[in-house]
């Protein structure tokens, strides 16, 4: 090989080794985790607190490198974000199972944050408040789930309870587990929810069916059901609003 190749190849080499040079040679104010320490954790971007949680790159490529890349993968939206699962995370390379699960459980603790705050004695009074706490819930979920609200006297939440998960198109409301759990908690009433991931809200004949079901039941136990609402990523669906109960 003539001489000026390899000398251009050596070049080439050192220049994409120093475009990628490690976070620790970068200028303080630059780093993550200093910057978040110096400035607070509000100047930092999204991508720079994804670094923090990769913690170290490659040889190749710094954690900002990685994290860019898995935001980019989330067409740079949390929301997005909180829905990869190990799987898609680990096709960044340089992202293994260690570093794919510190992503997903960072983002549900984030989620689970919202939950505590929103449903804390949150009283229910529109289809909208229901929509608010349980959209945390449901609206990132790839596979369907039941859950209800248990409510009160004053129709305060008392807490959110997970009945079934399914799969695509559909899952279980065994109607036993769920009186079940109203009575444990001496609940006044309950609310249905359930997700629909294809994005189509509108209840199909066998929404219809379950929720006569058991508002019936609810209505002989003295437990009514009050609504049940469907929700995807951005819309609901309220059997109340809609006149269905």
């Amino acid at each position: 090989m003539p001489l000026g190749i390899i000398w251009l190849v050596f070049v080439l080499t050192i220049m994409k080794y120093e475009n990628r040079q490690s976070i620790k040679l970068w200028a303080e104010d630059d780093r993550p985790r200093e910057k978040l320490l110096n400035k607070g954790k509000a100047t930092l971007s999204n991508a720079e607190l994804l670094a923090i949680l990769i913690g170290s790159g490659t040889a190749q490529e710094s954690a900002l490198d990685l994290a860019r890349k898995i935001y980019e993968k989330a067409s740079n939206n949390l929301s997005e974000l909180g829905r990869l699962d190990i799987q898609s995370l680990m096709e960044v390379k340089g992202i293994g199972i260690a570093r794919a699960i510190t992503i997903i459980a960072t983002m549900e603790l984030g989620r689970r944050r919202n939950g505590v705050t929103s449903q804390q004695q949150k009283q229910i009074g529109t289809s909208i408040d229901v929509y608010r706490i349980m959209q945390q819930y449901l609206s990132d979920e790839s596979h369907e789930q039941f859950w209800i609200l248990l409510l009160n006297r004053a129709n305060k939440v008392i807490r959110p309870v997970n009945i079934s998960k399914g799969g695509v198109s559909g899952t279980v409301a065994d109607p036993k587990i769920i009186f079940n759990a109203a009575l444990r908690d001496m609940a006044s009433g309950i609310i249905l929810c359930h997700n629909h991931p294809s994005g189509n809200i509108k209840p199909s004949e066998a929404d219809i069916r379950l929720t006569q079901k058991l508002a019936q039941a609810g209505n002989i136990l003295d437990i009514p059901v009050l609504d049940h609402v469907i929700i995807s990523r951005e819309l609901y669906f309220s059997f109340a609003d809609e006149g269905m109960m």
